[in-house]
């Protein structure tokens, strides 16, 4: 069930905000290549096609014999391999997480690492740090 939701919104997204907001911007523009909008049609021509493909499909499947015969089995055999699927996904995510919070941490204390040695090497570099402070402690100590 969430992962129907899921599905639906990135293929809302993806198949039909994102490349819609994309072709907009094309066809806005002042100077319009016809590579552009070729690609653009091409694409909304493939889309219309597949859907009109699978609104017909849909329709005529489910009036085959064979479907409706062994449609329990098939839709328990869905659902499992949706579970399985999701739990797959759910191991992924988790370890995927996990090593990219680790990999977050090391660049993290490589950075701290490195801007301690730079600041390290800069106070040995430049001694006027140094007589400048010393001046300064003996300017207030006269007052």
């Amino acid at each position: 069930m969430l992962g129907d939701l899921i599905t639906r919104c990135l293929l809302l997204l993806l198949g039909y905000a994102y490349p819609a907001f994309e072709c907009f911007k094309t066809m806005e523009r002042k100077k319009v290549k016809i590579e552009e909008l070729r690609f653009w049609c091409q694409y909304w021509i493939i889309v219309a096609v597949l859907t009109v493909l699978e609104r017909i499909g849909d329709t005529f499947i489910s009036w085959v014999p064979m479907y409706e015969k062994h449609e329990t089995d098939i839709d328990q055999n869905m659902k499992e391999l949706r579970a399985r699927i999701w739990d797959l996904a759910i191991y992924y995510w988790q370890n995927c997480t996990q090593i990219g919070q680790t990999a977050f941490f090391q660049i993290f204390q490589f950075l701290v690492d490195q801007s301690g040695k730079i600041r390290n090497i800069t106070a040995e570099k430049d001694p006027t740090d140094r007589r400048r402070s010393a001046t300064t402690t003996k300017q207030s100590k006269k007052h």
